[in-house]
């Protein structure tokens, strides 16, 4: 029951940027701290777990999921409801308890239809918590589309009012909105966002260091997708992705930014450069596509024929590389092994960074007492043994070890 006291013992918890062999204590869906469970309440556990030794890391939460398991957020309109579900389930094989269902660059009349339909919705047994849409486009750059369709690329015409013309008055679902900086009248909407919660993030995008730093200054504070749909980096004008070297950030700023550490998207070197010269703000996103979890074939991103072979999705017939099929869980470890980062950094790019760039750590991303209880339980090779949000256990692997419960009867 979601009121017993439980206690994770014999088991390793990230917590406060460190692993430490701790117990952790959760009660009602939340972490807690269990010293004024003994002192004040004279009280102890109601269930206790064995661990035997794995480490309980937070939840993962991925920022950019276009699709899965056969879905596609940006195409399958009228059965958005049964899709989002499907992928809320799968994702928590994973390790993942929490993302931004992502649609790319669609018309208005696509918008209006799906936006409202695509709710804030906590996590649970059926599936991780949805945080929100993240709307990649329309607002982008034609000269760096990538996958997207060039017939729906859209400027701020109307300023600030905009948003609601193209995205509709359900807007207010978004949480993350990926456009270029560079546009006229981008400035207005980036302020216009941001003001209401919403985080801006700059990609699919000719700007300069220049524009990014002023977007920045004016309430943008991620980077879609670091390296790809932006101009290469530049030795006199870096782009944007000088932003993560930059001494023009505000005070006190942090520049997060994706980055799709599937092997592919990004070479190990411009991984290791990238992680390097700002590792606080590095978030795992995997940009994964309707592919993810299903064999190799032919799949739709949106309007456009994606092929999936080798590990890799591109647009059919191009070389042009559209979304990605690699899990979350699979893009942690990748990190770790090419950057050789630690443990710790590599949990907090899928958990505590995403959560500060959301804004939304005060619940999320850690360990800290009063956090959400969605946890990753994890092996040696931080393979995912099992995955829980609030505090009840959502996934388990089948070819894992199973961990040892014990009710403790109260006298």
């Amino acid at each position: 029951m979601k009121s017993d006291i439980i206690q994770f013992h014999n088991c390793f918890i990230l917590r406060d940027g460190q692993i430490i062999k701790e117990d952790l204590w959760t009660c009602e869906g939340k972490i807690v701290d269990p010293e004024p469970i003994f002192f004040d309440k004279k009280d102890y556990a109601d269930i206790k777990i064995d661990c035997q030794g794995l480490l309980i890391a937070p939840g993962y939460i991925d920022l950019q999921v276009n699709g899965g398991f056969g879905v596609d957020f940006s195409r399958d309109s009228e059965t958005i409801d049964q899709g989002l579900e499907v992928v809320a389930k799968g994702l928590l094989v994973y390790g993942t308890t929490s993302f931004c269902p992502t649609l790319v660059t669609s018309s208005p009349e696509f918008y209006h239809q799906v936006v409202g339909k695509i709710k804030k919705t906590p996590g649970s047994s059926k599936g991780a918590e949805i945080l929100g849409i993240h709307v990649e486009g329309p607002f982008i750059n034609n000269d760096k589309k990538g996958a997207h369709e060039k017939k729906f690329i859209h400027k701020f015409n109307h300023g600030a009012n905009s948003i609601e013309e193209v995205y509709g008055k359900d807007w207010r679902n978004i949480s993350m909105v990926t456009l270029a900086p560079e546009l006229e009248n981008s400035t207005e909407a980036i302020k216009h966002l941001t003001s209401n919660g919403v985080t801006v993030s700059l990609g699919h995008s000719m700007g300069s260091l220049v524009q990014g730093e002023e977007a920045v200054r004016n309430g943008a504070s991620f980077i879609t997708h670091l390296f790809n749909a932006m101009l290469p980096f530049h030795h006199r004008d870096p782009g944007l992705i000088g932003l993560l070297a930059s001494s023009k950030i505000p005070p006190g700023k942090t520049v997060y930014y994706g980055i799709i550490a599937d092997g592919i998207h990004t070479h190990p070197a411009a991984l290791r450069i990238a992680y390097r010269t700002h590792p606080k703000g590095l978030v795992l996103v995997t940009d994964a596509i309707s592919a993810l979890g299903l064999e190799p074939g032919q799949y739709k991103l949106g309007y456009q024929d994606v092929e999936v072979k080798e590990n890799c999705a591109m647009l059919s017939g191009t070389t042009t590389l559209c979304g990605a099929i690699a899990s979350m869980d699979k893009c942690v470890r990748h990190l770790k092994r090419a950057t050789e980062c630690s443990t710790v950094e590599a949990l907090e790019a899928a958990t505590l960074h995403p959560a500060c760039a959301l804004g939304i750590q005060d619940r999320k991303g850690s360990l800290l007492f009063g956090r959400d209880a969605d946890l990753v339980m994890l092996d040696h090779e931080l393979n995912v043994v099992s995955t829980w949000i609030a505090s009840e256990r959502v996934y388990q692997n089948p070819v894992a070890l199973e961990l040892i419960v014990q009710r403790v009867t109260k006298i």
